[in-house]
């Protein structure tokens, strides 16, 4: 299947991904465009740069033009669950773009703003929802969402739902559709528990996978350095400097510590802003429109932003702090390499942050290069690294991690609560584990000033076996 012509879809869609510039749909679309339009259910596997919003919106339009629209005012014949608001509304221009030919109304919901308007255009009638599980239960319990008409049903980044705990969010939505409906599930990883989930609500589904789970991209170019946490803001801004950087998104593992860098690279003149689950709303768009149009050359972030952000013209990925997630790393680094591009991924790893490295070479089956081209790096670091031992853990912070792990409560993201007493505040980053790793600091550290040249241990890149695309 070579064209989006072989893919069977009505003229208006046709028109409209024509006025896109879309002519070769991705492998994602390829195999799942036409088991939807048959009316399958769908369990498909894949990180987002792949096409995957495409892939399930183009079939809901063409089923929902194609269909009986029952009388009366507009009922909500499309639900699609996304974990965050950046994500959900990426999602909704998806379908304002695919379907600008064809006489639908869709609408995205999220927490975080004011609900009045909300509810507003819920009561005009909606054809598509676009929604975070907590904004859509509270208005739901208020009434003022019926989903009784629901014949397509996506859960769009499910792995990502269950690690912010919305798993109960989603049995509840789910309790509420009508039992004959279409249902597609998208996970960037495929664990058990999405397994077990899928169970629940799929029929029968078709499974569809372009890239084995957390396989990273091969053209994205990957490196690593040892580097105390007091030196890491100097590490940056010497990279800033030195690479040819277009634009660049750095995580960091805390919000304050997102607010530190970027006052910090501030006073450098650096231009940066922060993008976490603490900003408004509006602060958060306006992150990431000035990051779109080129004002903002930085951005900042928590792992809040390491999905559903897709910004072509991001060069380099920088992972201030590791995540303790493997996965993470993988959507992270999957911000850049997009629409076809080279990009470059950087890493920066203290002593305590050893053991995650190791996490993130064995989940992605690929040894990391590793870059001694910079003033501070860290011998001691490294050779804790080498030795394949894990850092040590203060009492203080394992005590902690005890804690979260017994204590188990369900977290929220930024795309719930506003409106009906439930809480909106964002996820903990990392799955809600303690931060044992330093952030933004003062630039501490005694530094070997020695230039050394950028090795890959065992004499080059190794894929260890893995499946790559």
């Amino acid at each position: 299947m070579k064209t989006f012509a072989e893919l069977d879809l009505i003229g208006p869609l046709q028109r409209a991904i024509d006025a896109a510039g879309y002519t070769e749909p991705t492998p994602i679309q390829q195999q799942s465009i036409p088991a939807l339009l048959d009316g399958r259910d769908v369990l498909g596997c894949a990180q987002t740069g792949t096409g995957k919003t495409a892939a399930f919106a183009l079939p809901v339009l063409q089923h929902l033009a194609t269909d009986e629209r029952p009388g009366g005012r507009r009922p909500i014949r499309a639900l699609v669950l996304s974990p965050t608001r950046e994500l959900a509304a990426q999602i909704g221009e998806s379908f304002e773009t695919y379907g600008k030919q064809l006489p639908f109304r869709s609408f995205v919901l999220f927490g975080g703003v004011g609900q009045r308007p909300q509810v507003d255009a819920l009561r005009r009638g909606i054809d598509i929802l676009v929604a975070t599980p907590g904004r859509l239960l509270d208005l739901m319990g208020q009434g003022h969402v019926d989903l009784g008409h629901v014949t397509h049903f996506v859960l769009d980044e499910a792995d990502r739902m269950l690690d912010m705990g919305f798993i109960h969010d989603i049995r509840r939505v789910v309790r509420e559709l009508p039992k004959k409906r279409q249902n597609l599930l998208f996970s960037a990883t495929m664990p058990r528990a999405i397994e077990e989930l899928a169970g629940t609500f799929l029929d029968n589904p078709v499974r569809v996978a372009v890239t084995p789970p957390a396989t990273t991209v091969e053209r994205i170019d990957q490196s690593v350095h040892f580097i105390e946490k007091g030196d890491k803001p100097r590490l940056l801004h010497d990279l800033l400097e030195r690479l040819d950087v277009e634009q660049a998104i750095v995580f960091t593992r805390t919000k304050h510590g997102a607010n530190r860098l970027v006052k910090w690279l501030d006073q450098r003149d650096v231009v940066a802003a922060a993008l976490h689950g603490n900003k408004s709303q509006g602060a958060r768009e306006r992150a990431i429109q000035g990051f779109r149009n080129g004002d903002i050359r930085l951005l900042v972030a928590t792992d809040i932003a390491s999905r559903g952000i897709d910004i072509e013209g991001v060069s380099h990925v920088f992972n201030y702090d590791l995540p303790n997630e493997p996965e993470s790393y993988v959507h992270r680094i999957g911000r850049t390499g997009r629409a076809g591009r080279a990009g470059m991924a950087v890493s920066f790893c203290g002593e305590d942050e050893t053991g995650y490295l190791r996490d993130i070479e064995r989940t992605t089956r690929q040894r990391i290069e590793i870059d001694m081209e910079n003033p501070w790096h860290s011998e001691s670091a490294e050779r804790l690294y080498a030795s394949g031992r894990r850092p040590a853990v203060p009492a203080g912070v394992r005590a902690r991690q005890e804690g979260a792990a017994a204590g188990g409560g369900r977290r929220r993201s930024g795309g719930g609560g506003g409106g009906g007493g439930r809480s909106s505040g964002p996820a903990r980053q990392g799955g809600g584990r303690p931060n044992p790793s330093g952030n933004a600091g003062g630039g501490g550290g005694a530094g070997n000033p020695s230039q050394r040249r950028r090795r890959n241990r065992g004499g080059g890149r190794s894929n260890e076996g893995s499946s790559r695309r």
